[in-house]
């Protein structure tokens, strides 16, 4: 039965792995790498993310995930704080990326927090 968990916490992990990388590579396939502040963003979150994902892949610690957490809040509010929510595919590419990090990781908090549930 630990190991089913320790399998289910790292697909997630993987998940948020999967979510850095498009994060990182979304200023080139969206086409916004000549807009310094949304570019930047994405680089810098989606190096963070996926640095964490690296390191809970290796040793889980529930720190890393609320860090998550907080990461894909900050690409929901991004936009607006940075200045882009008026260019919509770099706004929607920021949201919609944030608001799956953030499912991921509080699905992951979830788990750790409720390990009857899977009982």
């Amino acid at each position: 039965m630990a190991s089913k968990l320790l399998e289910e916490r790292k697909s997630k992990d993987w998940v948020t792995l999967v979510l850095a990388i498009c994060l990182f590579v979304s200023p080139w396939v969206i086409g916004f790498t000549a807009v310094m502040m949304p570019a930047w963003n994405a680089w810098i979150v989606g190096v963070l993310l996926g640095a964490l994902a690296l390191a809970t892949l290796s040793v889980f610690a529930e720190w890393e995930e609320w860090v998550n957490l907080v990461l894909g809040l900050w690409l929901i509010v991004s936009p607006w704080f940075l200045g882009f929510a008026a260019d919509r595919n770099v706004m929607i590419t920021h949201v919609v990326l944030g608001v799956l990090v953030v499912a991921a990781s509080a699905w992951a908090v979830w788990d750790v927090r409720h390990p009857h549930a899977h009982a």
